[in-house]
């Protein structure tokens, strides 16, 4: 079997695995300096970014994601690397595959364009399509094992995300939304509809990012009821940001992410992980959580 095969035989067979946790948040504690995107690392500090994989993969991890949040054209070109896309996708695949191995699977990380679709913005759904597209082919060639679009908040942006993987891969495509504290996502998405609308269309669904880690139980009940098959991911913040002093501070603790990891088994949710101010520390705490749990 190919390592995609291998990877959704395990899910739907009923194991639980581990993801990694936040990687913009950890390189710019590392020295990404502000308002560059993380994707520059991949060909200026590869080494920053090959370490920050073997640190999840160390930690427990069973999937660590690529450096590739920003992969698209829209986010790429602030940086200069609009007609570089498929080669920067490619070599941040390229990254976590060598560190991954054939032990620990790739996703392939897609979020937002940070653009709006028509019609109440600017961006027209063929050339999100277009984009995607261009972001998945790199993803693939680089050697990821399965594509993760998250973060999404508006169904036709997820969609076009969905339709530009398919035209580019057949890699495995897991789907996630982002909701606040009242269910829904900025474009007014609720969890239900996700699983209704977008369940049929991939692998998998689930949430990610948010506010409070507490909260994803609701989102995970609300799918799991909604579409009682589908592979649930579950990816939440290290709660909301606040400044102490000169830094950033994320309040939940590797213990309490500990915590937050048996509650979202018990929920449905069959791969967990972190988003922003998530460690490998935290990582580790939900790695001993799981082992010991299941």
């Amino acid at each position: 079997m190919t390592r995609s095969e291998t990877f959704l035989a395990s899910v739907r067979s009923g194991a639980v695995l581990l993801a990694d946790g936040a990687t913009g948040t950890m390189l710019q504690a590392n020295g990404l300096e502000t308002g560059r995107i993380p994707e520059t690392w991949v060909f200026e500090r590869p080494d920053q970014i090959r370490a920050l994989h073997q640190a999840y993969v160390d930690a427990g991890s069973d999937i660590i994601l690529t450096c590739s949040f920003g992969g698209t054209r829209y986010r790429l070109e602030g940086d200069g690397l609009a007609d570089r896309v498929v080669a920067v996708n490619r070599r941040a695949a390229e990254l976590a595959r060598e560190v991954a191995g054939d032990s620990v699977f790739v996703g392939g990380d897609m979020g937002p364009t940070g653009q709006i679709l028509e019609p109440l913005g600017a961006l027209v759904y063929e050339e999100a399509v277009e984009a995607y597209a261009q972001q998945a082919q790199g993803l693939t060639e680089g050697g990821a094992d399965l594509l993760v679009i998250e973060t999404m908040s508006d169904m036709a942006e997820a969609k076009a995300a969905i339709e530009g993987a398919r035209r580019a891969s057949d890699l495995p495509i897991f789907c996630t939304f982002s909701f606040d504290t009242h269910g829904r996502t900025m474009m007014g998405v609720q969890p239900v509809q996700v699983a209704r609308e977008i369940g049929p269309l991939v692998e998998g669904v689930g949430a990610n990012c948010g506010r409070d880690p507490a909260e994803f139980s609701e989102f995970m009940h609300a799918m799991r009821q909604a579409a009682p098959d589908l592979i649930l991911w579950a990816k939440p913040n290290a709660g909301l940001p606040h400044i102490d002093g000169d830094q950033t501070v994320y309040d939940a603790t590797p213990e309490h992410m500990e915590q937050i990891a048996l509650q979202l088994r018990q929920d449905g949710a069959q791969i967990l992980g972190g988003c922003c101010g998530t460690t490998p520390a935290h990582m580790a705490a939900m790695a001993r959580a799981l082992r010991n749990g299941q």
